[in-house]
């Protein structure tokens, strides 16, 4: 029985931690990416704003009240709102982005135990949700960071509010 335990703690001191440390320094890197969806829910029908960076450079804004805003195999095409949308793309400077993708893992992004940082707040007009791949780390819930991490939903607003009304140069 001992030999048997000695060989599991063995075959086990050869795997890696089973905590990864999510505020890591992001190096640059076209693999790196983050994509957030944004709903004002106030408004009837809801605003919707897709966001998504690309460690390349370019930033695809998607705007509207359709659900093809944030869901490309939307299939309700018979509602007044299908054709609400509007994108354009844009590119931007790779070092800004990764800026922008330190500045967010400095945040919590790609932190999975967000304990005592949720919202005591009980209804919530606003959504938004964000998946993120960053020097391969991946965070990919499709829940209201509002509630979870209500710090956090203000920094991806603020990067939703820097893309969504491009001052053209």
């Amino acid at each position: 029985m001992k030999k048997i335990l000695a060989l599991a703690l063995l075959s086990l001191a050869g795997c890696g931690p089973f905590w990864v440390d999510p505020y890591i320094t992001v190096e640059e890197s076209q693999l790196n990416w983050v994509h957030i969806h944004y709903y004002n829910m106030a408004r009837k029908p809801a605003r919707r704003i897709s966001v998504y960076l690309s460690g390349t450079g370019l930033v695809e804004v998607k705007k509207g009240t359709s659900e093809l805003v944030s869901n490309d195999f939307a299939k309700r095409y018979k509602e007044d709102s299908w054709g609400n949308i509007r994108s354009f793309r844009i590119q931007v400077d790779p070092a800004h982005l990764n800026n922008i993708f330190q500045n967010l893992v400095n945040h919590g992004v790609l932190d999975r135990e967000k304990t005592g940082k949720a919202s005591k707040k009980d209804e919530f007009n606003r959504f938004i949700a964000v998946k993120a791949n960053i020097c391969a780390n991946m965070y990919s819930d499709n829940e209201n960071i509002f509630e979870v991490d209500p710090d956090l939903a203000e920094h991806l607003l603020d990067v939703v509010r820097e893309f969504e009304n491009p001052s053209l140069k």
